[in-house]
């Protein structure tokens, strides 16, 4: 399984980003595929998920209303848009797979696969 993320840069407060995981190596129609986000000296937290089979989505309460999770079927890939976007957004982005298509899971040891992680800066 590979994951490779992609999309992240240096936006103004208020700005969007769109970033992209793609996926490789397995069918994932049975995964759940989860955004985290690091800073350094902090741990990485949840930031939202989407169960591949049925689009369910679920998303920290720090990103609701702002940040969307999608998939492409087509593409094998999985989006997390970016809008509004605040200084306190920046941090590195990993996209992350849950081979058991869990929803609602919000902990780095439930994802059991990571792409490289992206870094998003939002300028203030």
């Amino acid at each position: 399984v590979q994951l490779q993320a992609s999309g992240g840069g240096l936006v103004q407060a208020g700005g969007s980003l769109r970033l992209s995981c793609a996926a490789s190596g397995r069918a994932f129609s049975s995964f759940t595929m989860g955004w985290f986000r690091q800073v350094p000296g902090k741990e990485r937290e949840f930031v939202a998920s989407i169960i591949w089979s049925v689009g369910s989505t679920y998303y920290a309460d720090s990103v609701k209303g702002r940040f969307t999770v999608a998939r492409d079927n087509a593409k094998n890939t999985v989006y997390l848009q970016m809008d509004s976007l605040k200084p306190e957004d920046t941090a590195v982005y990993y996209c992350a797979a849950d081979q058991y298509g869990r929803g609602g899971r919000s902990s780095v040891y439930e994802y059991h696969y990571w792409g490289q992680g992206t870094q998003v800066t939002v300028s203030s």
